[in-house]
């Protein structure tokens, strides 16, 4: 089939520079969830209408261009005069012999199964719409049915009282034979109250052609929900999110509270795993086996290896956190680093670009940023790596069995030999030598007859 997605809507009531489509919804534009939506479909042609925010949006679908799969066109719609004339923009982009769904960029949730009903019921030579009874559908256009045939669809603006009370409402999303539809577009008029050429009228079309008009259902109302308003895009981040709650607790995945779970991205878990309240995942992440997650965590294309304990308010991001190891609380890993086993990283400790071997601790209040750690280091609060020196990054190997005081400075590139000691306030400026203590000291002074200066009063 082909598909044809809206995407030319201003959005005013969302109160906002952004193309109302390219708001996110868990972390995601509102547009490019419908089109991953379509592209499982496998289209046959794909054609994005855009108008207001062009330049953006045209750039958001260069992003989805560069995944591959089925190629994406765009077509201006310019000035907007309806969705009817919106989708006339996209005719010269579709295949004839393939029947046309089409979708809208501001309703993200409908499922894949749901338009493959749709389709099903469609076939080749029906108009299928999509539609869902709703107890105030109050706005929404109604599906005007006679002897159980749907006949046309009236607009709320449009629509005589007892068409008011209709609670079966239009998706908006149909499926049409190509052909036709071209034919039927060709004869809209917009004598109506909005003056807009409405793609609603090409069902009493249909009917006057003889064409079947048959109707499929979502299996929920969200799937059809749209987004005008930053209320409405905040009601379907919740649904949205609740769903996903929902997915991961049949899975196995131990919520302390589903409704306080925001996952924006893809979350992969493994078996018993515990997840506490306000914890954030974006782009891909993976907790294995048994891995727990403290409150108000956020991780970022990370993995985490099985029986790790992510405690409370930890940040991590682009890393690898290795199986048994404690992280937190209020650690942060950043782009780069990746944690063997049992590795501990306590609160306040920051860790970037490098690589920490199995049993290595750096319990408190240290930065390690461009190094090699081995294996049982011990790396003492207040220690950093002074890896910049204000134009380039140089790298710190502290090898396995260390032992690095508090207060030490490790002054790039250095090595710390296997089974070394540094002595609490070193500032390490060459290599220290494997198994001795290196100690960079002043000597201990007491000034006698000292007097701390007082305040002179004026």
């Amino acid at each position: 089939m082909n598909v044809v997605i809206l995407a030319a809507g201003m959005g005013k009531r969302m109160q906002s520079a952004l193309p109302k489509v390219l708001h996110p919804l868990a972390g995601k534009p509102l547009l490019a969830h419908v089109i991953d939506t379509a592209r499982t479909l496998s289209p046959a042609k794909l054609c994005v209408i855009y108008g207001h925010g062009g330049a953006a949006v045209l750039e958001h679908l260069e992003s989805h261009k560069a995944k591959g799969g089925v190629e994406i066109s765009a077509a201006l719609q310019e000035p907007q005069l309806g969705t009817g004339h919106a989708v006339m923009q996209a005719m010269s982009e579709l295949d004839e012999s393939q029947p046309t769904l089409v979708l809208y960029g501001d309703v993200p949730l409908t499922t894949a199964d749901t338009l493959k009903r749709l389709a099903e019921v469609a076939g080749n030579d029906k108009l299928a719409i999509l539609t869902v009874m709703q107890e105030n559908p109050f706005g929404l256009g109604r599906i005007v049915r006679h002897g159980g045939r749907i006949t046309r669809i009236v607009e709320e603006k449009d629509a005589r009282d007892e068409e008011r009370s209709i609670k079966e409402i239009n998706s908006g999303i149909m499926v049409a034979p190509t052909v036709l539809l071209k034919k039927w577009l060709g004869a809209l008029t917009n004598n109506n109250a909005q003056g807009e050429y409405y793609l609603t009228d090409i069902v009493a079309q249909a009917v006057d052609d003889k064409v079947e008009v048959v109707s499929a259902h979502p299996s929920a109302g969200w799937e059809v929900l749209g987004v005008n308003s930053k209320v409405q895009l905040a009601q379907l981040e919740r649904i949205h999110q609740g769903n996903i709650a929902l997915g991961l607790l049949e899975r196995g995945v131990t919520l302390a509270d589903p409704a306080r779970i925001d996952v924006r991205g893809e979350l992969v878990c493994g078996r018993d795993v515990f997840i506490d309240v306000g914890c954030v995942f974006e782009g891909k992440v993976e907790l294995a086996d048994g891995v727990s997650v403290g409150v108000h965590s956020v991780l970022v294309n990370a993995r985490v290896e099985a029986g790790a304990n992510i405690k409370p308010f930890c940040h991590i991001e682009d890393a690898v956190v290795g199986p048994a190891s404690q992280i937190g609380p209020y650690a942060r890993l950043r782009p780069g680093t990746v944690l063997g086993e049992d590795v501990h990283v306590g609160n306040f400790v920051e860790i970037k670009n490098s690589q920490v071997a199995a049993h290595s601790k750096a319990n408190h209040l240290a930065y390690v940023g461009d190094a090699t750690v081995g294996s049982r280091v011990n790396i003492g609060a207040g220690a950093i790596t002074c890896n910049y020196d204000g134009a380039n990054k140089f790298r710190t190997v502290i090898e396995d069995d260390a032992f690095i005081g508090s207060d030490s400075q490790l002054v790039a590139p250095v090595t710390v030999g296997a089974g070394a000691t540094l002595g609490a306030g070193t500032t390490l400026t060459r290599d220290a030598p494997a198994g001795k203590l290196t100690i960079s000291r002043p000597k201990q002074l007491t000034i006698e007859n000292w007097k701390r200066p007082v305040k002179v009063k004026k």
